[in-house]
Formats: C-alpha cells, structure tokens, sequence
C-alpha cells in the first residue's frame, strides 16, 4: 500500500496524468486516479541517461539516493525517504529480482537499453507485495513489440574508453508478437576507491566494466480477452573492483530470469493472471587481494507463482491475490545453516474514486518457513476540495526479513534475529494549475527491529524517519520544468544505545534537484542539477562525507525521422565526491551516441 499523493507522478508532465500504473495498485489504473505517490520514467528518460548508471537514474527523483563503491558495475545501495536499500523491492514485469544472501535488490547489472520504462512507488507495500517492500518498489517493464516492423540501434562512445552498441527488433500482427533487444557495453573507468578506503582496500588502478545483456518477450492473444506471454532477461557483467594492493580483483555479475503468464477476462467484471517465474542473481569473485574474500560464487535462485484476480465491484475495483516464492541460497565452502525459505501469501485490496473522493486499502498475511506468520495493513484516502486543490492521508505497515547473510553468515550473522516491521503515515497537498502543480507531502516512519549493520546485528527497538518533500512540474515557454526538495531526518531512536540520536549510515539530510528540457523542431537540449548535503560512513556520525553537487547537460540533433545524434556531459563542474568512504564517484565524463529507428 503507497503513501498518498493523489496521483501526482514526479518524471511525466504534470498535464499528462492520463498515463496507466499497474504497480500502485497490482491493477492498470490511471496515474490521476490511484491514491499513491508515483513516479513514471519512460524511454525518454532512459535515452537521456547516457553514462549513468540505474541508481543515479533513480536517485534524480524527489525522495531517493543512492551510495555507491564507484561508478558502473560497482556495488551500489538504494535509499527511499532515508529507508534501507534491503526496504526496497525491484521487479521486472511482476517478478522479483535481488540477492536474498545480502537481502538487496539487484540494481548494478540491468541493462537499461532492454527498458522500455520503470514506476517507483514510495511508501509500504508490504500489504500489496510482501517481504522487502517496506519502503517502497521499484518495478521495471521491458520493451515490448507494436503492430508491424520496428527496430532501432545505438551507438554510444564516452570518456574513460566507453563504449556501447545496442539495438533492438520487433513484430506484432495483433494475434503474435515479439521483441528481442541486444546490449553490449565496456569502458576501463577509472580507480573505483582512494587512500582513505577502509581496511588497506585502495589500489590504484583502473577498475572497468564489461556487460552483456539482452531481453526477448513473446506473446500470443489467444482469444479477445486472453493473453499468454513468455518473458526472459539475461545479463553478465564483468566488474573489476578494488579490495586492497596485490591482484587484479575482479568478479562477474550474472542476473537471469524466466517468466509465463495468461492473462484474461473469466467474466465482464473478473480479470485474472496466472503466472510462474524463475530468477537468479549470481556474484562470482575471481581474483581478490583480500584475505577475508572467498572465491566462488554467491547465488540467490528465487522461483514465484502468483494468481491474481481483479474484480469490479460497486464500490471499486477488488483485488484477491495468492502467491507462493521460494528462495535458495548458496556460498563458497560449507552452506548455511538454513540455505532456503518458502513464503506463502494471501492478499486482498480495494481501489476506487467517486466525485471528489479517492480511496486504497489492502491487507496481506504472508506465512514463512522461517518465522511463521506476518500480516500488514494499509488505508489511504484523498479528498479533492477544488477542481485545483487535494488532501491526502494514509497509514500502513510494513516488514521485510532479515537476509541469509544477516542470519547465518559464519562469524558475521546473528540467527535469533527477527523480521523488521513498520508503521508509516502520511500527509499531502496538492495544488494543480493548468500545466503546473505543486506538492508537498509530509511523512513519518516509525520501525521496531531496526537490523543494524556490521558483525553480529541485532534488532534495534526503534528507529524512526520524518521528512518533507516539496516538488514542481510545469511547462513555461516551451520549457518543461522539474524541481524537488526533500528534508529527511533518519535516525536511530533507540534509548540508551551507544548511537541514540544519530543519523543513519550514508543518507544526507537535504537533497535539492532541477531540470528542464527543451525542444525546437529538429533541436532539443537539457540540464540536470542534483545537489545533496553531507554524510556520515558509520553509525556513531564520526567519519564525514561532505555534500556536493553535480550539473548534467545534454542536447540532441535530429538529422531526419529516423537518426538523432546526442551529446551528453556528466558532473559539468568536474566535482570529486563520495557516497561511500574511500570509493570514487565519477568525474567530468563526455558521451557521443548516434541513434537510428525505424520505421
């Protein structure tokens, strides 16, 4: 169940809400009519974001940021409203991909050509979608074939020896189609960490990235009202990486899955889909200068089936969903103590709008093999009192838990901990205006058994997060704008620990971002501003990362309807900075990318 925010969509045009999001609700519904706060990033979007990797993608939009262990390929970590990255979920097209060694989504090695758009959903969605969406989800959808031929390539070259080639084909006749997208990408980089890294972990050298990734969909309208579909994503990713002087450390990503789903219509007002999927995250290290890394390969193999039923009713639009995953788990050297779970749910909501009124509730019980049983709630409700003006509340919870890692892990884990659960409520307003519109939203997190990090976690009593987001959308003079400012304040709560008080590892209190693009026939150019206050490493606040801001520019030409030439260039201002102690955030880096699509 999201937070509220009447519909507004941070990343789309604030005059084009008639867009469809399915995760909101685990039902197509208008972004004007679904009581969550949600941000769509098309193609578009993604084309813009040459030299960026997902995370930084993410982290341009009100309520996200991310730390990272260098730039493309290295390991990074997704923060929503100053959550964990394990609080959030990432899906491709209704199937969970993440490590549940680590317990974090897998956000290093997607290839972003095979996207054709993502939605982000803040707040709890533990009681739509279960474990991990404590904060929120991410859920990307691949590209998928229109009626006739189509097809597009691309040809990137950049800073740093980067280089990529992608393309892409596609065919649809209305009762078959099919889409089949390619990607290759390499650069050398540069040194992903520096003298302060921690644990004699610098090496100076170029730590690169090599990736290969590609995505099909197939499909068949059975009848009218039916659909089967069979979706599969492959990617491997070569990633060198820093772990102190003496080798070339270096590990390879590998991320897979597998998919098939019907869909259709039983009854005029009963939808149903029937799905069975197949995903993997592999992390396989090669060559290590550390003493503490174990070669071999970390696993996670997740298998999910999943019913799902939609029901108009008078009332609104009910949904009734059975769902069944299973999680194995693998390591170098001697298993876990436990290497799998199986998680059984069952979920019912309710989503509708009458006149001025917008309302949402859901309520799941998950039954794990680990921990028994957990159930979540959430309510949320808007009132629009002018045509211009809309309030909004909700209140939900949450919990996700804890990772294999976390449990098991020899000398590291701590297996009587227990699964983290939470309580979110929120606040907005809305003010819409012809081609602009304003929001701000208040929220605040309240969470028992906060996992803390490092050797030997426990279970905090309490945690909480409160914070304020301000954000713009609008068009003035053939200029589409953007502007966002968030104020978070995590921190641990708990009476008597070591670290009462303190802020949270790695989050920065106050993020500022701009955009603005523009277009004039065959001319379009933009710029991105994001700027983010200071940090701390650890959890006693005793090792400072300091803020910084970053300027993208970008501007294309269209030689004709088919051929676009880009020019892109990342942190103008050329800004040495850290998300992570002792790891590089890239410098000034330039792209070129040729563009050619048919028909």
């Amino acid at each position: 169940m999201a937070l509220f925010s009447l519909g507004l969509t941070i990343g789309v045009p604030a005059w084009s809400q008639d867009q469809v999001t399915v995760t909101a609700t685990r039902t197509a519904t208008r972004v004007n009519d679904v009581v969550a706060e949600v941000t769509l990033i098309d193609r578009a979007a993604l084309d813009r974001a040459a030299g960026r990797t997902l995370v930084e993608l993410l982290s341009q939009h009100a309520g996200l940021q991310f730390a990272s262990n260098g730039g493309l390929g290295k390991t990074a970590s997704l923060f929503i409203r100053g959550l964990e990255s394990r609080h959030t979920l990432l899906m491709v097209d209704g199937v969970r991909v993440g490590s549940a060694t680590v317990g974090t989504p897998s956000l290093d090695n997607l290839p972003l050509e095979a996207i054709d758009r993502i939605e982000i959903v803040r707040g709890p969605m533990s009681s739509l979608y279960g474990n991990g969406a404590f904060g929120g989800v991410i859920q990307i959808f691949l590209r998928q074939a229109g009626k006739g031929l189509s097809g597009h390539a691309k040809l990137t070259a950049g800073s740093n020896s980067y280089g990529q080639v992608a393309g892409g084909v596609g065919f649809g006749n209305g009762v078959v189609d099919a889409a089949v997208q390619v990607q290759h990408t390499d650069t050398k980089g540069r040194s992903a960490s520096n003298p302060k890294a921690p644990f004699g972990n610098f090496n100076d050298d170029r730590d690169g990235f090599r990736q290969t990734g590609g995505s099909a969909r197939l499909g068949w309208q059975a009848l009218a009202d039916w659909r089967l579909e069979l979706l599969a994503l492959q990617s491997t990713g070569l990633t060198r990486i820093d772990d102190g002087p003496g080798a070339d450390a270096r590990a390879e990503m590998d991320n897979g899955l597998v998919s098939l789903s019907a869909r259709g219509k039983l009854t005029p007002g009963w939808q149903t889909r029937l799905s069975v999927s197949d995903s993997s995250d592999a992390y396989d290290t090669l060559a290590s200068a550390s003493a503490f890394a174990a070669l071999g390969v970390i696993k996670t193999r997740s298998r999910q089936l999943s019913w799902e039923n939609s029901f108009a009713t008078p009332v609104g639009t009910a949904l009734a969903l059975l769902e069944r995953t299973t999680e194995k788990v693998s390591r170098p050297g001697a298993p876990f103590a436990v290497s799998d779970r199986d998680i059984d749910g069952l979920a019912l909501g309710l989503s509708g709008t009458a006149a001025s009124h917008a309302w949402q509730a859901s309520l799941r019980h998950d039954r794990n093999s680990q921990f028994g049983g957990i159930s979540t709630g959430a309510l949320a409700y808007g009132y629009a009192f002018t045509p211009a003006w809309r309030l909004g509340a909700s209140f939900g919870t949450s919990q996700v838990l804890p990772s294999f890692n976390q449990l098991y892990f020899p000398g590291f884990g701590n297996p009587n901990l227990l699964p983290e659960e939470g309580r979110h409520g929120e606040l907005s307003l809305r003010w819409t205006a012809g081609e602009h519109s304003v929001r701000a939203a208040w929220y605040d997190y309240r969470y028992r058994g906060f996992i803390s990090s490092g050797p030997a976690p426990v279970n905090l009593p309490r945690v909480e997060i409160d914070g304020v987001t301000l954000a713009y959308e609008g068009r003035w003079r053939g200029l589409d704008l953007t502007a966002a400012l968030d104020h978070t304040d995590p921190k641990n709560a708990t009476t008597g620990n070591a670290n009462f008080g303190k802020q949270l590892v790695r989050r920065a209190q106050q993020a500022l971002r701009l955009g603005a693009d523009w277009q004039a026939g065959v001319w379009s150019a933009g710029a991105t501003v994001a700027a983010f206050s200071h940090r701390f490493d650890d959890a006693a606040n005793t090792r400072r990362l300091g803020g910084y801001g970053t300027l993208d520019l970008r501007a294309e030409w269209a030689l004709s309807r088919e051929v676009k030439l880009g020019l892109k260039l990342n942190n103008v201002g050329d800004k040495a900075y850290e998300t992570v102690l002792g790891y590089n955030q890239p410098r000034r880096e330039g792209f070129v990318t040729l563009r050619v699509a048919f028909p």
